[in-house]
C-alpha cells in the first residue's frame, strides 16, 4: 500500500498537483494515515486551537471545543453544535432575478427564476463563500448530512473520538 508524504497530502488539499501524480494518488488505496495527515495539515492552518474532529467542507470544520463538538469557520467564526444546520447562523444572499443569475450565468444557463433561486451562504465572521445551492423558492435550507462522529471513529478511523 502507497503511503504519501504530509507535503503530498498538503499539495493535493491545495490542488497544486499535476494530473499524473493526482490520478495516481486518488487510484490507489487509501494510505492508513491519510485522515490523520490531512486533519494535522489543516489544523496547523487555522489561527484557533480547538482540535479539528472532522473537516465539514471547504473552510469548515467540526471541532472539539470543551465538552461541546461545533462547526466552526476557518476564520474562528463558531456556528455552534454540529447537529444543528450551521447555514441557519451564516449570511444568505439570495439570487432570484435574471439579472443576478446572469452575473453567474450566461442567459440561457441559469434556471428561471420564478422556478428556482440560488443561495450563497456566506461565513458572518469573514465573508467567505461556503456553500451555494440551487431550489425552488421557499423551500427549506438543506441540511447536507449530519456525520456520525462516534462510529466514524469507531468503526473507520479505529480509534476513540478525541474528547476535552
Amino acid at each position: 500500500m502507497p503511503t504519501y508524504d504530509k507535503k503530498t497530502i498538503a499539495d493535493l488539499i491545495d490542488g497544486k498537483l499535476e494530473w499524473s501524480a493526482l490520478k495516481r494518488i486518488i487510484s490507489d488505496h487509501k494510505d492508513a494515515d491519510r485522515f490523520d495527515k490531512v486533519v494535522a495539515i489543516l489544523q496547523e492552518r487555522v489561527p484557533w486551537k480547538e482540535k479539528i474532529l472532522l473537516p465539514l467542507a471547504e473552510h469548515l470544520y467540526v471541532v472539539q471545543k470543551g465538552k461541546e463538538r461545533i462547526v466552526k469557520a476557518e476564520c474562528g467564526y463558531e456556528f455552534g453544535d454540529y447537529r444543528q444546520n450551521w447555514k441557519h447562523k451564516s449570511k444568505v444572499v439570495v439570487r432570484n432575478t435574471p439579472e443576478l443569475l446572469e452575473e453567474m450565468y450566461r442567459h440561457w444557463e441559469h434556471s428561471d427564476p420564478g422556478w428556482q433561486e440560488m443561495r450563497e451562504f456566506y461565513c458572518p465572521g469573514c465573508y467567505t463563500l461556503l456553500e451555494v445551492e440551487v431550489l425552488p423558492p421557499g423551500y427549506p435550507v438543506n441540511f447536507d448530512f449530519l456525520p456520525d462522529l462516534e462510529g466514524f471513529y469507531r468503526e473507520i478511523l479505529k480509534k476513540p473520538l478525541p474528547e476535552s
